[in-house]
């Protein structure tokens, strides 16, 4: 399994597997919203969103997006692991794993040392994922709906 940065050859898979991410979560998004997307993954800033891709056997087989952010508690910056989606029929082979690390491997880079996320409470696939890789914080996420 090898996970690289996003690079403007890899829009097909990206746009392939960002679409299987949105169906699992039951969402659809306008082509306007894949387009801007697309292009906040390249922006120049510290602030805008970044992406990878796993590969496995010359395949694209996950992907994952992230964003540094300012945080009010420390002078480092905090990482937002904002979407991560395995292949279906690559779930349980380290797809995951090999992306959060890959975040984790850029935080470290950075000096970051809090990176975090959020999933469904019945995405239980996921979930036994995260409990073997980060600590559950117990927060509870609230939103203006």
């Amino acid at each position: 399994m090898a996970v690289h940065d996003l690079t403007p050859a890899d829009y097909a898979d990206w746009r392939r597997l960002w679409t299987g991410y949105l169906t699992f979560y039951k969402t659809a998004l306008p082509d306007e919203i894949y387009d801007t997307t697309w292009r906040r993954l390249f922006a120049p800033g510290e602030f805008e969103p970044r992406g990878a891709l796993a590969i496995a056997d010359g395949r694209a087989v996950g992907l994952v997006h992230f964003i540094q952010h300012r945080t009010c508690w420390s002078t480092a910056n905090n990482l937002y692991l904002q979407d991560l989606f395995a292949d279906p029929d690559m779930r349980g082979k380290g797809v995951g794993r090999a992306l959060i690390e890959a975040v984790y491997a850029k935080a470290d880079a950075a000096g970051i040392r809090n990176v975090y996320w959020m999933t469904q409470e019945d995405n239980a696939v996921g979930r036994r994922l995260y409990d073997r890789v980060a600590r559950r914080t117990g927060f509870i996420e609230y939103d203006r709906g």
